[in-house]
């Protein structure tokens, strides 16, 4: 017979004891500011993000800027539940800081602060857009806790206007990632190592290892001036746990020590080499790159395979 395992929901402050030092920053982390995206519709630019922001003598938790239209994102987030002076910050930051897309983060929503958002989307013009989540935990007997984000408000046409808005003029960061990743193309073309996809904005380029539960990734870390590439791990901490029983074996292979991140607290995991001198207003830099990354991807592959589950 299968046992199944107990369903219960984690006290968030039992993760996060305080809302700045402790949820803000965890949120603000590339990897987690996905729990957002997916929640949300959005595709926050990782490079873009700040922490505690001023406004006025008040700082906001997290600005950033979606990378699907170049509008700014504010995020402001609670461990309690909603309340007055939070609903206030939310209108006085995104004025302060011109924010299209405001996301309030709360324990609890509260009616009439529920209300309060809905009214706010209904005499909107259409250009600026508020969302109210309410974060909850949850555990499946001793697993370790997931974070789940669910929607209470949101604007009624936001996916309309997300359609409407990928038609705006890419930026000068979207044109030089597309430039990267295009001169990614004809290196694969030319090596056959991996399968070629379509050149994009995003600051990222997946490859498939022929396993639903993890895969190889490229990223542009502009902001800090490296080149990531990694094997993400997006919901399997069992898999993580079994690649890093085997971590020398695996460095060996790859022949460069990994940087091993399990990500307590979020979904995924990721095993990741990081090459310096990225620079993407410097196309010179782009071949050199692209040429050290693909060496270190073509020795994960096997590597990764080897210890799979």
């Amino acid at each position: 017979m299968i046992k199944l395992g107990k369903f219960s929901e984690v006290e968030l402050r039992d993760v996060w004891a305080n809302e700045a030092t402790d949820f803000t920053q965890w949120l603000a982390k590339p990897e987690n500011i996905q729990e957002i995206n997916e929640a949300v519709g959005l595709d926050i630019d990782p490079e873009t993000i700040q922490t505690e922001v001023p406004v006025g003598n008040y700082r906001c938790d997290i600005l950033a800027t979606d990378s699907l239209n170049g509008r700014k994102v504010l995020i402001e987030n609670q461990l309690e539940s909603s309340d007055h002076d939070h609903l206030g910050k939310i209108i006085t930051y995104a004025s302060g800081l011109q924010a299209s897309v405001i996301v309030w983060i709360v324990k609890e929503a509260n009616p009439e602060h529920a209300s309060a958002i809905e009214w706010l989307n209904d005499h909107s013009d259409g250009t600026i857009s508020f969302f109210l989540l309410e974060a909850h935990l949850y555990r499946i007997g001793d697993s370790e806790p997931a974070l789940r984000l669910e929607k209470i408000e949101e604007p009624n046409d936001f996916e309309l206007s997300v359609k409407e808005s990928n038609d705006s003029p890419l930026n000068d960061v979207q044109k030089s990632r597309i430039e990267f990743w295009s001169l990614l193309n004809e290196t694969l073309e030319q090596g056959k190592q991996f399968h070629v996809r379509k050149a994009t904005p995003d600051h990222w380029y997946d490859f498939s290892v022929g396993s639903s539960q993890y895969h190889l990734s490229m990223e542009l870390i502009n902001k800090d001036g490296y080149l990531r590439v990694s094997a993400w791990i997006p919901n399997n901490k069992d898999l993580y746990d079994a690649f890093k029983s085997h971590q020398s074996e695996i460095e060996s292979m790859v022949g460069v020590p990994l940087i091993w991140d399990r990500i307590d607290y979020g979904k995924g995991a990721r095993i990741s080499y990081q090459i310096s001198g990225l620079d993407l207003g410097n196309k010179n830099c782009y071949q050199g790159l692209i040429d050290k990354g693909l060496s270190i991807l073509v020795k994960m592959k096997p590597a990764f395979r080897k210890f799979e589950i």
